[in-house]
């Protein structure tokens, strides 16, 4: 029994290992070196044939050979180009509070990445005896949070424990369809948003905001799996609006001559992710950030860009001790949060700071060492103000 717990060990670590040098290499951080050419002239392959299937099935939909559905109502479609990183939940729960403050009724929709799937023998018996189809996934019906991270995925659970306040539902399905004409009936919903939706073209949708990290805005140009892009660049046609995450507010005049030459007519909204707090894990008060100052700290994170939350907490004069990084979306296993405790205890942290989002999936019966807080991070917009009320308004459909 110990020598099979052991290879497992072994086998989730080189797995690990592995898809962390694969994603240096997707993301050039990893040019050197025998193994990152080979492995980059195999992914440039794959990437071309992406690039072809994605260009096909873009072809089959504008032909009208494959249908997209309208619900009936507005449906805001919040989205980007490229994987990960681009600061997309704090932008969705912005424009849904937005939205609900003007008297709508709003639902987000979400496919629920890595969230509880039904068994797959149930779906075979479902698909072979005709079933009726279960009804999607009610992370919040407005009034109360109903469902953990585990089984609604760490970003629809942020978003229903932020928003549950403005009385916004969120719905989680794959077929975004069928979760959306079930916000509708049961929920009176009159504003669909469609998080992580521009490649979502069954649904049709009534404005596009598409976001751009201005940090890392296409990568090195490629698609998956060569780079982060989901779809070519030219693609940034498809925006109504577009925001620029991430801004430090210094003029980028190359990235908006790109942007206006694949679309001149999008609005383009500046905004930046800010920090505001240290929040408690479990008990305790809030902590001001200007407390970092001077302060022994352990970090750790699962996210696509770990990069700029370390900044953060390096910026409020804190010196980061022990840093732990795991793959984007890792779903946190008691060996891992142990080896962070460790790690934050042999290096005299003061105390560990995480993410919103890897701290919805951390486990509700952890005892830290020392005090564990998550770093709450939201909108805010750079562009003049009144453009965006007036953009809002717009998006509103006012």
């Amino acid at each position: 029994m110990q020598a099979d717990s052991q290879t497992t060990a072994t086998f989730r670590s080189r797995r690990e290992q592995f898809l962390r040098f694969a994603t240096d290499v997707v993301y050039d951080r990893r040019t050197d070196g025998r193994a990152s050419e080979i492995l980059a002239a195999v992914l440039k392959v794959l990437s071309v044939v992406f690039e072809r299937i994605v260009l096909l099935r873009f072809f089959l939909y504008s032909k009208r050979v494959l249908r997209n559905t309208p619900l009936g109502c507005k449906v805001i479609v919040v989205g980007n180009l490229t994987v990960g990183g681009t600061g997309k939940t704090p932008v969705v729960e912005k424009i849904a509070r937005v939205m609900a403050e003007r008297g709508r009724k709003v639902a987000i929709l979400s496919r629920g990445y890595k969230s509880k799937k039904e068994p797959l023998w149930r779906r075979l018996l479902r698909a072979i005896t005709h079933g009726t189809r279960p009804p999607p996934k009610v992370v919040s019906d407005g009034k109360n949070v109903l469902l953990d991270a585990a089984a609604a995925g760490d970003e629809p659970y942020m978003l229903a424990r932020n928003l549950v306040a403005y009385g916004v539902c969120v719905v989680v399905d794959r077929d975004r369809v069928h979760a959306g004409t079930y916000a509708i009936k049961n929920f009176g919903a009159d504003v669909i948003i469609l998080d992580d939706g521009m490649q979502y073209l069954p649904l049709r949708g009534s404005l596009n905001l598409l976001l751009v990290d201005k940090t890392n805005p296409f990568g090195n140009g490629n698609l998956l799996p060569r780079g982060i892009l989901r779809e070519p660049i030219r693609h940034l046609s498809r925006g109504d609006f577009i925001f620029l995450t991430k801004s430090d507010g210094v003029p980028a005049p190359e990235l908006i001559a790109k942007i206006r030459e694949n679309n001149p007519k999008a609005e383009i909204i500046e905004c930046t992710h800010e920090p505001k707090r240290l929040c408690p894990v479990f008990d305790g008060e809030n902590m001001e950030l200007a407390e970092l100052a001077g302060k022994r700290v352990a970090t750790f994170s699962g996210i696509a860009t770990p990069e700029k939350f370390e900044e953060f907490i390096r910026r409020y004069g804190a010196k980061i001790s022990y840093n732990r990084r795991f793959l984007d979306h890792h779903s946190f296993t008691s060996e891992d949060i142990a080896e962070v405790f460790d790690g934050a205890t042999a290096a005299k942290a003061e105390f560990i700071v995480t993410t919103e989002k890897d701290m919805v999936r951390l486990a509700r019966d952890l005892k830290p060492p020392i005090p564990l807080y998550y770093l709450r991070l939201e909108i805010e917009i750079l562009s003049d103000k009144e453009t965006f009320a007036a953009a809002a308004t717009r998006i509103a459909g006012e």
